[in-house]
């Protein structure tokens, strides 16, 4: 994971968290905070934001130097999405100050540094040896030399096999500069950068539209101990991919467009290649794409390979660096089988030399005759046989090795299944004598099985007609409510009837409690005053009778007799008067009886009737307790 140079997105949050001690890389792919999905990523070296170049440099290069001066081939390449510094991470910037070591450099990449330890330890060895560089630039499936001579690189590269390795690759007219000290690095890698196709995109301002490989060949000379002279080689290859990108998200139209399509689809090769080699298929794609067929031997060949995978820690950019973490993580998988190359002789070495001298006079011969072809015809045919020769050995060759890796196999289980049979035997005869006893079993259990299965199909007939009862029963609690609710409507009516009856009773009352006031107010003044006219009667009657004794003494009798007829009278009237006063107070107070037994006849019908409804609503009430009771035992 290299930050170096990290997207600059203001509107992105981050997603990665990385785990160096531990070599792990976090990423939250949705949610926040805990409870964040996250997914988790193991790899040999792990570096955060804060790792510097010289951190990557000694983690990752180093110990592959060691193994380039020791006579192997090995490559590093650096892989992802555009604008995450896998450039910055290769070559690095030139400091002001030249007089820095490879270690002190802050800003320089690994193609600066490595050439700069390389000189360092083969002049601490006193080894006589040279080195060369080689700039190849791969542009739309075409093959460019970046340290060409001439000013514009516009000759295309033949590509062709190695006829001393079938998994290599001869690049005719590649450019080979010898290198001597640190500060040509850097005007190498000035001269090959300035050649380089990049363009601005909006994810990127100055965006790779090219793979570039930088080769570096270092020949070591070695005396043996019987004193003949080796010569030692070691190649290293750093490779600097275009960057993937999203052609939506980088705004690339007509010629970019078509750039980041070649771009996907090489890097999309490079990934069917290192899935096939992980899943070990019978047929690797290397030929469909140049740069596949360039790395090969990188791939599952002798060759001891790294890969730097950098990546965006912004949220906008996490599809993008899902898919190179998944990429990476595949191809850690890849076994490769690095061999050290081959120490030739003085003597080799000469005659190898010899015979390209020879073939390069022929082929200068052939191109002075002018005869059509710039080739002698011995070569030219040969070059053509060689090349189809090459091409099916080579594929026949990928086959047999892997007929030969599946007869091993093949004969590594028969030496286990051999071992193994007398076990299988003695097994078999076990699981005859269990297969006897389950049989018996599976007798009582199918026994058991039609039984259960009886029951079970004599419930499920029970509870659907359960099931029917209890929809009736709903359906009958349903009309029961409906019957209650107006049951309570009819009680709230006769509630307010007999509160109205019970008003009218009260005023009733009191009215008639003032009228029989009223009359026995009447009734006990006109006894008074009976009391006092006949108090008044019995006096004048007194008096009355002192006088006829008197008025006897003074009068004669018969004027008493008409006085005693005019008295008679006079009392028969007023009796008379009393008599119909007491029958009409007899008549009102019946009256009045009537009417407030009437009334109370009425308030014990109210009565009853009240009753009789409480009665039926808690019938009712307590018929639908019962119903729901049962439907929820059902």
């Amino acid at each position: 994971l290299d930050h170096e140079k990290p997207d600059s997105l203001s509107a992105s949050h981050g997603v990665i968290d990385t785990v160096e001690n531990r070599k792990e890389i976090n990423v939250r792919t949705g949610g926040i905070g805990d409870k964040a999905a996250r997914k988790m990523y193991t790899f040999d070296m792990v570096f955060g934001p804060a790792a510097k170049q010289i951190d990557v440099y000694k983690s990752v290069v180093c110990p592959i130097l060691d193994e380039v001066i020791s006579g192997y081939n090995c490559t590093v390449f650096a892989y992802g999405q555009t604008g995450t510094g896998k450039t910055f991470t290769m070559e690095g910037e030139r400091s002001p100050n030249e007089e820095f070591t490879w270690e002190e450099d802050p800003l320089a990449g690994i193609i600066p540094r490595t050439l700069h330890q390389i000189f360092e330890k083969l002049s601490e060895n006193g080894t006589e040896f040279s080195v060369k560089v080689s700039l190849l630039e791969i542009y739309n499936e075409e093959l460019f030399d970046l340290l060409s001579p001439c000013p514009d690189v516009t000759e295309r590269l033949q590509l062709f096999d190695d006829p001393r390795n079938k998994r290599g690759v001869i690049i005719k007219g590649l450019e080979e500069i010898t290198v001597h000290n640190k500060n040509e690095v850097y005007q190498i890698l000035e001269r090959g950068s300035a050649k380089r196709k990049t363009a601005s995109t909006l994810m990127n301002a100055y965006s790779s539209r090219s793979h570039s490989v930088f080769s570096v060949t270092i020949h070591m000379k070695e005396i043996t101990i019987e004193g003949e002279e080796l010569v030692k080689i070691g190649k290293l290859n750093l490779v600097d991919l275009a960057g993937s990108e999203n052609i939506g998200r980088s705004g690339a139209v007509d010629k970019r467009a078509r750039e980041a399509g070649n771009i996907n689809q090489s890097l999309l090769t490079l990934g069917r290649v290192i899935t096939a080699l992980v899943e070990k298929r019978p047929h690797v794609p290397y030929r469909e794409s140049k740069l596949t067929r360039i790395l090969q031997d990188s791939l599952g060949g002798r060759t001891k390979t790294s890969i730097i995978a950098t990546v965006s820690p912004a949220s906008i950019n996490l599809e993008e660096t899902l898919s190179t973490l998944e990429y990476a993580n595949r191809a850690k998988n890849i076994m490769n089988k690095p061999e050290v190359n081959q120490k030739l002789t003085k003597r080799i070495l000469i005659k190898e030399y010899t015979e390209e001298i020879e073939r390069l006079k022929r082929d200068l011969a052939a191109t002075r005759d002018k005869n059509g072809v710039y080739l002698s015809s011995e070569n030219y045919d040969m070059a053509g046989v060689i090349s189809s020769q090459e091409e099916h050995i080579t594929e026949y060759t990928e086959k047999i090795a892997l007929v030969e890796e599946e007869l091993k196999r093949v004969f590594e289980l028969f030496e286990d299944s051999k071992d193994k049979l007398d076990q299988c035997i003695n097994d078999l005869e076990e699981k005859n004598h269990k297969l006897e006893e389950t049989h018996k079993d599976l007798q009582e259990t199918k026994q058991k099985l039609t039984e259960e299965a009886f029951i079970v199909s004599e419930l499920a007939t029970t509870e659907e007609k359960l099931y029917t009862a209890a929809d009736k029963l709903l359906t009958t609690v349903d009309v029961s409510t409906k019957d209650l609710s107006d049951l309570h409507a009819k009680l709230e009516r006769k509630k307010k009837v007999e509160e109205h009856n019970s008003e009218i009773q009260i005023s009733f009352t009191d009215h008639m409690d003032a009228m029989f006031s009223q009359m026995q107010n009447s009734v006990e003044d006109q006894r008074n005053k009976h009391q006092s006219m006949l108090d008044s009667y019995k006096t004048s009657v007194g008096e009355q009778l002192e006088m006829d004794r008197q008025f006897n003494e003074c009068f004669p009798f018969s004027q008493m007799a008409s006085m005693k007829v005019e008295m008679t009278s006079f009392f028969s009237g007023h009796a008379q008067d009393l008599a119909a006063l007491r029958e009409t107070a007899t008549a009102g107070l019946g009256s009045l009886k009537t009417e407030h037994d009437n009334l109370k006849e009425q308030i014990s019908r109210a009565d009853k009737e009240h009753q009789t409804v409480r009665s039926g609503i808690d019938l009712e009430w307590s018929i639908k307790c019962l119903l729901l009771s049962h439907s929820a035992i059902i």
